[in-house]
C-alpha cells in the first residue's frame, strides 16, 4: 500500500463512527489517539490523520480536539494510556500500530467507539468477532501483515535457493510476535515438504 493511501486511511478510519452525533454531548468533540510507538517516526502518519479528518469537515483546534498518547514501544503502558483517554471522555479512540493499542482500548471501555489501524489479524487477535460483522464497539482496518511472513519466506527461498538455516529478528515485547513466529515455522515446514516432494518427482524421470 502506498504511503499516501495509508496515511489517508488513518484519517478516514477515525470518522468511521459519526462524531457529530457524539459531539452533541460536548461543545467540541474530543478524539483520543493511541499509538504503540513514538511520535517522531510517525509524524507523516499524524499529518495524514489530520488531513483525513479535514476532508470530512473536522479541523483540529477549530471544531475537533485530539488527545495524543504514545506508548513509545513500551506496550505495558498502553492500558494506562487507554484508561486515561477513557477518563477524559473522548468521543472515539483511534488505536494505531498493531493490535495492542486497540486491545488496551477495548479492555478500557465497552461504550466508546474504537477505530483501529493495524497489521495484525483482528479476528485471531481478539479484536472483533469477524471481518464482516465485527460487533461490539470496535471496528477498523487491517492489512494482516502477519500473513506476509509466508510470502517473505517464499521470496527468500527463491532468491538464495534452499537455505539450511534461516534467522529471524523479532521483538519479544511485541504482542503479535508469537503469531509471526508460528507462521514462519509453519511456512518453513510446508516449503521443506514441497521441495522434498519436488525432488522425488524429478528423480523419477
Amino acid at each position: 500500500m502506498r504511503r499516501r493511501n495509508f496515511i489517508t486511511l488513518i484519517g478516514g478510519a477515525a470518522t468511521a463512527w459519526p462524531l457529530a452525533a457524539r459531539a452533541q454531548q460536548r461543545a467540541i468533540p474530543l478524539i483520543g489517539f493511541l499509538h504503540s510507538a513514538s511520535p517522531g517516526p510517525f509524524a507523516i502518519a499524524v499529518d495524514g490523520f489530520r488531513q483525513g479528518l479535514s476532508e470530512t469537515g473536522f479541523i483540529e483546534g477549530q471544531n475537533v480536539a485530539i488527545e495524543y498518547r504514545w506508548a513509545e514501544g513500551q506496550y505495558d503502558r498502553l492500558p494506562a494510556l487507554a484508561a486515561d483517554l477513557v477518563g477524559r471522555q473522548v468521543s472515539v479512540i483511534v488505536a494505531v500500530a498493531g493490535n495492542a493499542p486497540a486491545l488496551a482500548a477495548k479492555a478500557a471501555t465497552t461504550s466508546i467507539p474504537i477505530v483501529f489501524v493495524s497489521g495484525g489479524d483482528p479476528v485471531s487477535g481478539g479484536l472483533v468477532a469477524s471481518l464482516n460483522r465485527p460487533g461490539g464497539n470496535v471496528t477498523g482496518v487491517s492489512w494482516v501483515a502477519t500473513a506476509l511472513v509466508l510470502k517473505q519466506l517464499e521470496l527468500l527461498h527463491r532468491s538464495v535457493g534452499n537455505p539450511a538455516l534461516i534467522g529471524a529478528l523479532v521483538n519479544p515485547s511485541y504482542p503479535d510476535h508469537g503469531v509471526q513466529l508460528g507462521e514462519l515455522r509453519e511456512g518453513a515446514c510446508d516449503q521443506s515438504r514441497d521441495q522434498h516432494r519436488a525432488g522425488r518427482h524429478r528423480a523419477r524421470y
